[in-house]
């Protein structure tokens, strides 16, 4: 049990540096009100996630430690569900109620089409 949890807080502290950093590249090369840091950090995680769910769970026959590394902690490091929300609040504050309306569909959207896609052949 203390393999998992030291394998999870890894893959977690890796996603969670890599989404800081696409927030520091975005915020350099990209100044408006839209949060596409946060959007940019879901999708990439809904990507990662779907396609470790294909190869580690039908392609590949790996260990639990590998999926935890990958699905639930760098997954979980990565994406940013309440950073999401926060910013979509203040989207809707500031009166930004198309962007709010946009990254709410934009995020939903498409990161339920990925890992629709990346999983559909999979059989449980």
């Amino acid at each position: 049990m203390l393999t998992n949890l030291f394998v999870v807080f890894i893959g977690g502290g890796i996603g969670s540096v890599l989404r800081f950093g696409i927030s520091l590249l975005t915020f350099h090369y990209y100044k408006t009100v839209f949060p596409l840091a946060t959007l940019l950090s879901n999708l990439c995680s809904c990507f990662v996630f779907g396609l470790a769910i294909y190869l580690l769970g039908e392609k590949l026959n790996t260990e639990m430690s590998l999926r935890l590394l990958i699905i639930t902690g760098f997954c979980g490091g990565f994406s940013t569900f309440s950073a999401f929300s926060f910013e979509t609040v203040e989207l809707i504050k500031s009166g930004y109620i198309m962007y709010a309306i946009l990254n709410v569909a934009i995020s939903i959207a498409v990161c339920f089409g990925i890992i629709f896609f990346l999983t559909r052949n999979i059989q449980h």
